[in-house]
């Protein structure tokens, strides 16, 4: 029977699998749709049981048999992250997981842990500053909300470790998804912050750190009778997806960057420096020694979606709808803030923006903006790691928004660099794959698994007129941020308001 790696990610809206020989073939791919409950603003949550632990039972069977019942030598699992998922002594969820930095309840949290411990402080330990993306604030949160639940807290997980103990027993972190959890690791020794890990998460146990790559444990007999695994298969340590993702295509060494198309746009730049900025993110590498800066935006191919539903266009008619309006979308400017931002603003209170509509505006145009909102988006964080005195060497773009051809092309237009597009596409399922290979030693670490399809260069001609572009849109941004933090605070306001007289009326109705 032939060898074969198994690797899964944990999306926000969907989870993946992928069967690949020890040369990089794919043998099998499936995938399950889930959803994400928003059950107040700001909020963004997932049953681990009900939603990630049972996408992995199905997927492990349904691959195998795809793949027609390959040998799986080795399992490595990634996820979405980091998100907050507290557990009992049993190891069992105590509540849904709070999700990443899409979820951005714990504001006033991040507030108050920056002055306890010391805005320097905390970038200079961690690398980066408290935001929605940090687990240690949405700890603060679950304390201060929730202290009965907290109070049966032992252990902590995100979405990868928690899959990762149901196969195994284990409970193990990777040391990038713990720099992940700000404030609680320390870059500069490479472990846990173990004062701050006190103040912030009080008598829980941590769990112990591996690298991405690592063999940490092996399929239970319990495990295995549930997802039809073999018992004894070693299990591999994983990361968080984007950095899994990087992995499928090649983006490990100082100077490469990925440009991850996806509901959010992200970006994974490897570097020799360790130079901190509070509006990046700075987190260990997947292998040891490595650094990366990181940047995520709240809105991309949720924009596109949105306009979509808004025009009543579908993604090819949309796209097509673009392509047919000229560059710059004739003088109209859209701020993609539609769900806050993430870097480079780490602006929750963000709004979402149409600037320059004309009556002779149609949805194209409307749908060229908010490509060229993403790709305004993409520079302005480059624009920061540059002044870090980090600019890519080399460039790959992955992810679903990379198939149609537009959205990258307007990228490459707006940033001058030019994207490889690699042979496969599957992402961090496929990056998973690679690490099962290396930690069972299918594979070496030379080993190349993904070649590059094609490449999208920039058009030269458009250069002056997204540099104009470019400088209206921050000007714009800049310009509306106290109008949009306005917005939002009425926004906020009337949703309290609605929450208060639905409670009066329903227990009007009980009376």
């Amino acid at each position: 029977m032939t060898a074969a790696l198994l690797g899964i990610d944990i999306g926000t809206s969907s989870t993946k699998a992928v069967v690949a020989a020890p040369s990089g073939r794919v043998l099998a791919e499936q995938s399950r749709q889930h959803s994400v409950d928003m059950p107040a603003p700001g909020f963004a949550e997932q049953d681990a049981e009900r939603i990630w632990w049972q996408d992995v039972v199905a997927l492990c069977r349904g691959v195998a048999e795809a793949g027609g019942h390959a040998d799986i030598a080795g399992v490595a699992i990634s996820g979405m992250g980091p998100c907050l998922l507290p557990c009992g002594p049993q190891v069992e969820p105590l509540r849904p997981a709070i999700l990443y930095g899409i979820d951005t309840r714990a504001e006033a949290e991040i507030r108050q842990l920056t002055a306890a411990l010391g805005a320097t402080e905390i970038v200079a330990n961690g690398g980066s500053a408290l935001s929605s993306q940090a687990v240690g604030p949405k700890i603060a949160w679950l304390r201060r909300n929730e202290p009965g639940l907290w109070q049966q807290t032992r252990f902590l997980h995100t979405s990868h470790s928690f899959i990762t103990h149901q196969l195994t027993g284990e409970y193990v972190l990777d040391h990038h998804s713990a720099s992940q959890f700000d404030p609680l690791y320390d870059m500069r020794a490479g472990a846990w912050h173990h004062q701050w890990c006190q103040e912030v998460a009080p008598g829980v146990d941590l769990p112990q750190l591996a690298w991405p790559g690592e063999v940490i444990g092996h399929v239970t007999p319990h495990a295995a009778t549930l997802t039809g695994l073999r018992p004894g298969t070693p299990v591999i340590q994983g990361t968080i997806d984007a950095w899994a993702e990087a992995v499928s295509v090649g983006v490990t060494s100082p100077g490469d960057l990925m440009i991850m198309y996806g509901s959010t746009m992200f970006l994974v730049l490897y570097t020799e420096l360790a130079r901190f900025d509070q509006a990046i993110w700075s987190t260990v590498g997947v292998y040891p020694g490595t650094r990366t800066y990181a940047a995520g935006m709240a809105t991309s191919g949720l924009l596109v979606s949105w306009l979509c539903d808004l025009t009543g266009l579908d993604f090819t008619a949309a796209a097509s709808a673009a392509a047919a309006v000229p560059a710059g979308a004739d003088g109209l400017i859209c701020l993609p803030y539609f769900a806050g931002e993430r870097s480079p603003l780490f602006d929750p209170a963000a709004r979402g923006a149409f600037a320059g509509l004309t009556l002779r505006h149609h949805a194209g145009h409307l749908v060229r903006a908010g490509y060229e909102a993403v790709a305004y988006g993409v520079r302005h964080n480059l624009d920061v790691m540059a002044g870090l005195g980090v600019r890519p060497a080399r460039s790959v773009a992955v992810g679903g928004g990379t198939t149609g051809g537009l959205w990258a092309q307007i990228v490459s237009d707006v940033t001058g660099l030019a994207q490889e597009i690699p042979r496969v596409t599957i992402g961090a399922a496929y990056g998973d794959a690679y690490l099962a290979a290396l930690g069972t030693g299918l594979a070496g670490p030379q080993a190349r698994w993904n070649t590059v399809s094609r490449i999208v260069t920039a058009d030269p001609a458009l250069r002056s007129v997204y540099a104009g572009g470019y400088r209206t849109y921050r000007e714009l941004g800049n310009a509306l941020l106290p109008v949009s933090h306005r917005i939002a605070a009425g926004q906020l306001a009337s949703h309290d308001l609605a929450r208060t007289v639905g409670s009066a009326t329903a227990a009007d109705g009980l009376r």
